[in-house]
């Protein structure tokens, strides 16, 4: 089923952030975002400035694929429909708005230990920016411009 851009962002919101509070979806939100707009670089190639290019890149966000490691991916968009905060991000995502601390960031993970490590993707080209309930949150440095 192809979902419209509000419903699929709503969904991914859901899935990738929804255990994290609204905060947490925000600073999610507002991630996807900031690859939507970014004038330059890796995911202005790849996405072109297009929400659904960014949420269907390969390998970037786990709750897009359905299989992961070879095994059914149990954590999916299908899988996890939204409710009306979701929705309610995703519009706020959508207008404009971002979250202070993620502002800039174009990659968050949850690393499952207390501290975030300053250098994510190990590639170097994002530096450590915030933690944001259990994600930690990533600026690109200026490696991530040559990309």
């Amino acid at each position: 089923m192809a979902y419209d851009i509000r419903e699929l962002f709503a969904r991914l919101i859901r899935c990738e952030a929804g255990g994290e509070g609204e905060n947490g979806m925000k600073a999610v939100a507002t991630v996807v975002m900031n690859r939507v707009n970014i004038p330059n670089g890796e995911y202005l190639r790849t996405g072109q400035g297009d929400l659904r290019r960014i949420l269907n890149q390969p390998g970037q966000f786990d709750c897009m694929t359905s299989v992961l490691g070879g095994m059914p991916n149990p954590q999916t968009i299908w899988a996890n429909p939204p409710e009306q905060i979701h929705y309610d991000i995703a519009d706020w995502a959508l207008s404009g708005n971002k979250i202070l601390g993620a502002a800039w960031s174009l990659w968050y993970f949850n690393p499952f230990q207390p501290i975030c490590p300053q250098i994510f993707p190990y590639n170097g080209t994002g530096s450590f920016s915030t933690r944001i309930e259990q994600h930690c949150f990533y600026n690109p440095t200026q490696l991530y411009y040559l990309t």
